[in-house]
């Protein structure tokens, strides 16, 4: 087994994207690239922790491969949108691969770089990509959202 941790604004969507691919194993919806210990969703709504909003993908690598897992993380939102995602505005809905391992980091600029070169997207990609930081799982509510409640709510 192995994990990844990607933001893409809303969790509820992200998370449920990955959920549905073969080879991951379990999500959850958390915060991660801040500096308030312990945020709550209200904290980090109110801009005031640096967190983004991220889900931690656990996978089992011989089923699905860490370039799938951000070959789906770049179709499931628009990597072009500085801090944003459709209405959902704000630094913790920014675009961010969080890294785990040197392997990741150099697979996700890899990956940058083949989309920006590809011509995949209209506007330059501002997905950050920077060492994770401290994981804090979202409150229980947010797990799994979509799964109990249907798309409400969230751009994605």
């Amino acid at each position: 087994m192995a994990s990844a941790i990607f933001a893409a604004g809303c969790f509820w969507g992200v998370e449920a994207h990955f959920a549905q691919l073969k080879g991951v194993l379990a999500t959850e919806a958390g915060y991660t690239g801040g500096t308030t210990p312990h945020p709550t969703y209200e904290q980090v709504c109110a801009h005031g922790t640096g967190h983004a909003e991220a889900v931690r993908v656990e996978y089992d690598p011989g089923e699905i491969t860490y370039d799938e897992l951000l070959l789906a993380f770049f179709g499931m939102h628009d990597p072009t949108q500085l801090d944003r995602q459709g209405p959902d505005v704000g630094s913790h809905y920014r675009s961010a691969v969080f890294f785990l391992a040197p392997e990741q980091e150099e697979a996700a600029l890899a990956m940058v770089r083949r989309l920006r070169d590809g011509g995949h997207f209209p506007r330059p990609i501002v997905t950050e990509v920077t060492a994770a930081a401290e994981w804090w799982p979202a409150e229980e509510y947010h797990q799994r959202y979509f799964e109990r409640h249907g798309h409400l709510g969230c751009a994605i």
